[in-house]
């Protein structure tokens, strides 16, 4: 079983043409080093680069650990990169195990012909405080799991029971390639407990596992509910009977989004075009990590397309926001009430802006009248989309709304263009 990954593989032969540091992000697990050692390096050989024009290396190898010595590993580059005026290629995995990697790569921006890629687990490399470590010399190439067209593309079958696989076992690679459903739950078991939230623990030296564990279990269960470090504190302590702070908390939740394990997306509200210092929503990375972290006893599909749908729109390169409106109504006596709408999705790319609504069933008009009621009250131009859970092609209603199903959605990268 293949699985193509050509968006990224795009992505990094894009790259190719700048000379910065190529640096691969993503949350463990989701196929980086496959991306660079097998993918990318058979694109790279097709194209007639010669083999001794290749440099890779696996810094988690013991037979290449000697080389993460940072003196050791620039003989080593010095002594392998090929003179002759032809693109070198240097693939460097796991490179935060070099110590002073930093110091390393930044040594390869002064060599000419020389094209540097590298991927890495720590979380200081991996996150936000990249720019800042490789002065601006970085290029970042942020890499998800498998999306659903992925998945499909390898897999195959029909394509109700493979979105139902996806959802529930998400789109890790080595997930995807087991048989059994025993199989792959234990898989996503093991890898949240032995490689995720051990990850979290050792890197920022955590001395509460069991909050930490509850943290992970509230973020799944209320998946797609707004929510805020305070309320997650009050649940603690009246539900379980756990005193953790609404700043532990909080810092908690960095350590897992610096891990790209979960994402948050803000409150925006439209109508005063401000975003609002309130609950978030928070989605994961992977949904069959997220349905392991509960130990798969709270798959429900509509909650689980919503983060699909959300890890999609990330994936084709949309900032994704919650939105809110305020509007003001009159209810049976009279009165005028204040009411808060919310649109799933406000998404923008460039000056693209696009709302979108989530429904994973539309059964009858007033489901759908209650979809489009937040719209009627937006009041600009931008595109408006309803995704439903079915089969439906794209087309545009009476009311300029376009409609689509999950399935088409997720295997047409150009729907929203």
């Amino acid at each position: 079983m293949v699985f193509n990954r050509d968006l990224y593989l795009k992505k990094l032969i894009s790259a190719s043409n700048n000379d910065m540091i190529k640096i691969i992000t993503g949350v463990r697990r989701c196929g980086k080093s496959y991306l660079l050692f097998q993918i990318f390096y058979s694109y790279l050989r097709a194209q007639g680069v010669a083999e001794d024009h290749i440099i890779g290396l696996a810094m988690d190898d013991n037979h290449n650990k000697a080389l993460r010595n940072s003196d050791k590993l620039l003989a080593y580059l010095d002594d392998h990169i090929v003179e002759d005026g032809q693109t070198v290629y240097v693939i460097l995995d796991e490179v935060q195990l070099v110590d002073d990697f930093v110091g390393v790569l930044l040594s390869m921006t002064h060599k000419k012909n020389v094209q540097t890629y590298v991927s890495g687990s720590n979380s200081k490399f991996l996150s936000k405080d990249i720019v800042t470590e490789f002065r601006g010399r970085g290029w970042e190439i942020r890499v998800h799991p498998l999306s659903f067209a992925e998945y499909y593309e390898g897999v195959g079958g029909e394509k109700g029971p493979a979105l139902f696989d996806y959802y529930t076992y998400g789109g890790l690679p080595a997930v995807a390639k087991l048989e059994t459903p025993e199989e792959k739950e234990a898989y996503l078991k093991n890898v949240y407990r032995t490689i995720y939230l051990k990850d979290i623990i050792e890197r920022n030296h955590l001395q509460n596992e069991e909050g930490l564990e509850e943290i992970f279990r509230v973020l799944a269960s209320s998946m797609g509910t707004a929510v805020n470090p305070t309320k997650i504190a009050n649940t603690f302590m009246s539900e379980a009977k756990i005193k953790i702070s609404s700043n532990t908390i909080k810092k908690y939740i960095e350590h897992l989004k610096d891990a790209f394990l979960v994402s948050e997306a803000l409150q925006y509200n439209i109508k005063g075009r401000k975003y609002i210092g309130a609950d978030s929503k928070f989605y994961f990375e992977d949904p069959g990590v997220r349905n392991a972290i509960l130990g798969f006893r709270q798959v429900e599909f509509s909650h689980l397309m919503e983060n699909v749908l959300y890890n999609e729109l990330c994936a084709r390169g949309y900032t994704v926001d919650v939105g809110r409106i305020e509007t003001y109504e009159k209810n049976k006596s009279g009165k005028t009430e204040r009411k808060v709408l919310e649109v799933d999705y406000v998404v923008n790319r460039g000056s693209q802006r696009v709302y979108i609504q989530s429904a994973y069933m539309l059964p009858d008009e007033a489901k759908i009248t209650q979809e489009i009621r937040p719209f009627k009250y937006i009041g600009d131009g931008f595109r408006k989309v309803i995704i439903s859970g079915d089969y439906m092609r794209g087309f545009y209603d009476n009311d300029g709304i376009f409609r689509i199903g999950i399935y088409n959605f997720l295997t047409d990268p150009y729907c929203l263009e």
